[in-house]
């Protein structure tokens, strides 16, 4: 899928986030719930990451240029840890309403009309949530699958709210909507935290996971048999795309004719079993002492703690 027809799943999220924080902003106003008012909240920081979505995925679209050689693919990580930020602080603020309403607790009101009108707002977002999942995980855009999960997120506290709203017209007992909206917002901080985890991990170039890193080993494996050494051997994980680098060793009486294309061989072998990948290969002779001179970088990368290891646990 094209970075660039990514956006049109950002505008459908922009939509909804329009559509949820009507809904939701009237649910509040009929019945006065402090749960329903902090999952309006939620629908505006909604907005607000859905917004910064569409600028990060026309941003991470860019070719490659003179400036950005490796392209502008990480521009999305800034917008799942925008997204992550603007959830913990929603929930921090989703928290002090909560605990004022603990404080002065207040009678709800038209509950039943209330609660109808949020079961449709988490209805669209759930939906919206689905769909920006799938296309996510399937382009690869972290930026989208954050803001589905945000989505997500917004349906289980949807959810939560109007139980505890539906207990409080039950028993009566109005302190249950802020204790549900303290729930929430203990929800939110969980998944907020994780988004931008996730988000700084690849801003850290973080070597690709490691069933891949074994997927990598394995090709090089049938090489090594065959009399060819890898060293150097690193990895990075860049938003929709991987990156492999090393230095393929090879007999030193080889052409470069030949010896070019194995290289060309193991890179294709490579991006068959890892789709996205750029791989970057270097040839050197074995019988060479001058070869073997970053050998340590091969020992750091192939350490079991290194970052761009190929090593098994």
């Amino acid at each position: 899928m094209r970075r660039t027809s990514l956006t049109r799943f950002a505008w459908l999220s922009i939509a909804a986030a329009l559509a949820t924080i009507a809904l939701k902003s009237g649910a509040y106003f009929l019945t006065g719930s402090v749960g329903l008012l902090s999952d309006a909240i939620d629908s505006f920081v909604n907005l607000i990451g859905a917004v910064m979505v569409l600028a990060m995925l026309r941003l991470a679209a860019r070719p490659a240029d003179e400036d950005h050689s490796y392209g502008h693919g990480k521009a999305e990580y800034f917008s799942s840890g925008v997204e992550g930020t603007l959830i913990l602080i929603m929930a921090l603020t989703i928290g002090a309403v909560a605990v004022e309403g603990l404080i002065y607790p207040k009678e709800l009101e038209k509950i039943g009309l209330g609660l109808a009108v949020s079961t449709l707002a988490s209805l669209i977002n759930l939906g919206v949530g689905f769909l920006l999942l799938r296309v996510g995980r399937k382009a690869r855009s972290i930026a989208l699958e954050a803001n589905a999960r945000h989505l997500m997120t917004d349906v289980w506290t949807s959810a939560g709210v109007l139980v505890g709203v539906g207990a409080v017209a039950i028993t009566g007992w109005q302190r249950l909507d802020p204790i549900v909206a303290l729930a929430v917002a203990a929800n939110l901080i969980w998944t907020g935290q994780r988004i931008i985890k996730r988000s700084v991990s690849g801003l850290m170039d973080t070597a690709l996971p490691r069933p891949e890193r074994q997927l990598i080993k394995n090709v090089l494996r049938t090489y090594e048999k065959a009399g060819l050494q890898f060293h150097a051997v690193r990895t990075r994980d860049a938003g929709a795309r991987k990156f492999v680098s090393m230095h393929v060793l090879v007999p030193g009486n080889w052409t470069v004719n030949r010896g070019h294309r194995v290289l060309e061989q193991i890179e294709r072998k490579i991006q068959k079993v890892l789709p996205h990948v750029i791989v970057f290969t270097h040839l050197e002779p074995l019988d060479d002492p001058a070869s073997w001179q970053d050998e340590a970088l091969d020992g750091q990368t192939h350490s079991d703690e290194g970052p761009g290891s190929l090593e098994e646990s």
